[in-house]
C-alpha cells in the first residue's frame, strides 16, 4: 500500500480546528504593525503622529527615509505571503480556505489588534497575498501603479488604481472563483480605505509622491 505523501506543514486532524488556527494565526501575523516597529527603531516614537499618519510605507518613507519606507514595504507583503503560502503548501485545504485566510491577513493589517484596529490601507499587505493567488495580476498592478504614479506623482491614485484593476486581471488570469472573491473584497476595501485621499485628491490637496 503507497504512502499519502505528508503535507509541507501541519495542522490538527480536526477541520474545524484546522480552519480556526489558520484563521487567527492569518489576522495576528496581518496584524503585527510593521511600520510602527521600524519607525521607533529609527528614533520616531509613534510614526501615527507623523505625517500623514498612516502606519503604511509610504509615511514612513516620507518620515523616516528611503531604507525603512522600502523595509515597511517588504514586511507588510510578507505579512499577506506567508500565511496564505503556508495554508497553500500545507496540503489541507482547499481555494475558498486558502482565501479566507488572504481575507484574514488583510483585515489583519487593516484592523490590528495591537493598535486598537486602526491599521493601514493594505496595499502591500494585499501585494503579498497576490503574489501567491495570482502572480501575474501583480505584474499587472504594478505596471497600472507606476504608469499612474509617472503620469500624477500621487502614491494613492496609483494604488486606487491598481487596486480596482486587480479583480478584473485575477478574473482573467486564474480560473478560481474563490481568489477573485477575496480579490474583489480587498479592492473594495482598499479603496474605502483611500477616500479621505480620494477627497483630497478631488480638491487638489493631496501630496504628490517625490523620490
Amino acid at each position: 500500500m503507497q504512502k499519502r505523501p505528508r503535507p509541507l506543514l501541519c495542522f490538527p486532524e480536526e477541520p474545524q480546528l484546522s480552519l480556526a488556527i489558520a484563521l487567527v494565526a492569518a489576522y495576528l501575523i496581518g496584524a503585527i504593525p510593521t511600520g510602527v516597529i521600524l519607525a521607533r527603531l529609527a528614533g520616531i516614537e509613534d510614526i501615527r503622529k507623523v505625517g500623514s499618519g498612516n502606519i503604511g510605507a509610504t509615511n514612513v518613507y516620507r518620515a523616516a527615509g528611503r531604507k525603512l519606507g522600502i523595509l515597511t514595504l517588504l514586511g507588510d507583503a510578507l505579512k499577506g505571503l506567508l500565511p496564505v503560502l503556508a495554508v497553500q503548501l500545507s496540503g489541507r485545504f482547499g481555494p475558498e480556505v486558502v482565501a479566507l485566510t488572504a481575507a484574514a491577513a488583510f483585515l489583519g493589517h487593516c484592523y490590528p489588534v495591537y493598535l486598537g484596529f486602526k491599521g493601514g490601507k493594505g496595499v502591500a499587505t494585499a501585494l503579498g497575498i497576490l503574489l501567491v493567488l495570482s502572480p501575474l495580476t501583480v505584474l499587472g498592478a504594478f505596471i497600472i501603479f507606476a504608469v499612474m504614479l509617472r503620469l500624477f506623482w500621487y502614491v494613492s491614485l496609483g494604488s486606487i488604481s491598481a487596486a480596482a484593476a486587480a479583480p478584473v486581471m485575477v478574473l482573467l488570469f486564474e480560473d478560481q472563483t474563490a481568489s477573485f472573491a477575496v480579490t474583489l473584497f480587498i479592492a473594495a476595501l482598499i479603496i474605502w480605505r483611500h477616500r479621505a485621499n480620494i477627497d483630497r485628491l478631488l480638491k487638489g490637496t493631496e501630496n504628490k509622491f517625490r523620490a
